[in-house]
């Protein structure tokens, strides 16, 4: 089933809003033209993105097998995404017990710690192929949409480490909704708010639809949990006592 477009939600935000013709305008007062509510509505749009990553990260994932990889002698991770936000997992890519780095694990770090700095001070032939090994790494830069983040790593190795890379992406702009949970009402109610700042001499957006924006997207937060429902959302007995 595809999703709401952009194009389709402005249309029902226009519903709700003051279309004057320009001979009707007063000094400075104009209607929010298509252009500009695009960019409305993606400004809402990240904003939803940024409350369901921080909640929910499983709706804003991808598993990556084929780009990324720690090469012999490197201090960073190469083929890192131009795209991701942030980092959920890094593994090898064959983890079973035959893999050639079935039992090196990647362990997340501050890059001044003292674990990451004895890592730094190690040989790259300390760990090579079908060697027990913990690497760590550390998220660096600023990250998109400025450009992909730097993954610094840490002891070096012998060998290169093809990767699982799972990964928040950055949100990118499209022709539909990309926010789930059924947020149409949500970005229609953010689109007429900031939209009306421009019917009124203050120039602010409009507090009541700011309102029923926030209720939205507090209900879409609710709606949103468990992901699954086979999993629990209560542990029993999590001491074993």
């Amino acid at each position: 089933m595809a999703g709401t477009t952009v194009g389709s939600i402005l249309t029902q935000a226009r519903r709700q809003l003051i279309e004057l013709a320009p001979k009707f305008w007063s000094p400075g007062e104009t209607t929010a033209t298509d252009s500009e509510l695009t960019d409305i509505f993606w400004l809402g749009a990240y904003d939803l993105w940024g409350a369901i990553l921080d909640l929910h990260a499983a709706h804003f994932y991808i598993v990556n097998t084929t780009d990324v990889s720690l090469q012999p002698g490197m201090s960073q991770l190469t083929g890192v995404p131009d795209n991701c936000f942030r980092v959920q997992l890094i593994e090898p890519v064959n983890t079973t017990s035959t893999g050639a780095f079935g039992s090196t694990i990647f362990t997340p770090r501050k890059y001044n710690s003292a674990d990451f700095s004895y890592a730094r001070q190690q040989s790259q032939t300390n760990l090579g192929a079908s060697n027990w090994g913990q690497i760590f790494y550390d998220v660096s830069n600023v990250g998109p949409p400025i450009g992909p983040p730097v993954i610094l790593t840490a002891p070096p190795v012998a060998t290169a480490i093809p990767l699982r890379f799972v990964y928040n992406p950055s949100l990118t702009r499209g022709d539909q909704n990309p926010i789930p949970g059924m947020s149409d009402n949500a970005l229609k109610a953010w689109v007429i708010s900031y939209a009306r700042a421009k019917e009124t001499k203050e120039r602010i957006p409009d507090a009541g639809w700011l309102s029923v924006y926030a209720t939205e997207k507090q209900q879409i937060l609710t709606r949103m949990t468990p992901r699954q429902e086979q999993e629990p959302e209560i542990v029993e007995d999590f001491f074993q006592l």
